[in-house]
């Protein structure tokens, strides 16, 4: 079920996600975007929008794509693919699959890879290495590494006990 929509307008809708967007995201941040970057309203609009982003910016194909294939990304937009990211203070790089669509399984995830996907506007349950990172499950904006490892460990705690979560700070 998607998650209703706080906005009066579409117009209302892109200002508030550009203004979160740039809000979180430094000119040299790279950020993935994980589908369906642009649904309607056409592509001078969508490469308008696009332009006025912060951010190397790159796509993981989603299924209303129409307009978002058609973009300037930093590389060429995937399927799905594994990245490796490794914020100031992290003492190892964290494994992530990254898909427009859920997956019970992923390559790499008996490596401790975690996977982050969209699609489903927050209607499927994260798992202790598996997460909705939909800007409609976040408050209209891009999420952090650092919060995604922090609400894993929360389902970690709450599907294992207070170990796991331990564990899995312990690691981050």
């Amino acid at each position: 079920m998607p998650r209703p929509r706080p906005f009066a307008s579409i117009e209302e809708h892109d200002e508030v996600l550009i203004s979160r967007w740039n809000g979180r995201v430094c000119n040299d941040d790279i950020v993935w975007h994980l589908g369906d970057f642009a649904y309607g309203g056409g592509h001078a609009r969508a490469r308008e929008i696009f332009g006025r982003l912060r951010g190397r910016k790159h796509l993981i194909i989603g299924n209303h794509e129409g307009q978002g294939l058609r973009l300037p990304w930093a590389a060429p937009p995937v399927q799905a693919c594994t990245i490796h990211v490794q914020d100031p203070g992290m003492p190892t790089a964290q494994g992530i699959w990254l898909s427009h669509y859920a997956h019970r399984v992923w390559p790499g995830m008996h490596r401790g890879d975690i996977h982050l996907y969209g699609h489903s506007h927050g209607s499927l349950p994260g798992t202790a290495a598996s997460l909705d990172v939909g800007v409609d499950c976040w408050d209209w904006a891009p999420v952090r590494l650092l919060e995604i490892r922090e609400a894993l460990a929360d389902t970690a705690a709450r599907e294992a006990g207070g170990g796991a979560a331990a564990a899995l700070a312990e690691a981050a």
